[in-house]
């Protein structure tokens, strides 16, 4: 078993909004959350994040309160001890990502570079 404390954090407020956009979209339960880093952005990655069915070799499965995630090994480099939150404050609403790899991020927190 994959110690998860140490690769991603998601907050309970995170985790009760990926289960309430699963539950409004009608996504079965079984269903696991991709969390990925993609080439692109301002500043080089970018996070992503999309339900997924399929389980690729290499994918690590971390399970949050019964909410199963999937990360690719590449991704899994960059992620390391980053924190998934979710913010419905006055500057915004939507995940955000606070990455300790991350040397420079852009203004809208969406890309980053390490």
């Amino acid at each position: 078993m994959i110690d998860t404390s140490k690769i991603i954090i998601i907050t309970e407020k995170a985790l009760k909004q990926i289960k309430k956009i699963k539950s409004e979209n009608r996504i079965p339960d079984s269903v696991p959350l991709r969390v990925s880093v993609k080439g692109g952005g301002c500043s080089g990655l970018m996070y992503d994040m999309s339900f997924d069915e399929m389980k690729k070799e290499g994918d690590s499965v971390l399970n949050y309160d019964g909410l199963d995630v999937l990360i690719d090994g590449k991704s899994l480099f960059y992620l390391t001890g980053t924190v998934l939150d979710f913010s419905d404050g006055l500057n915004g609403k939507g995940f955000t990502f606070t990455n300790p790899n991350a040397t420079r991020t852009c203004g809208c927190g969406e890309s980053f570079s390490v």
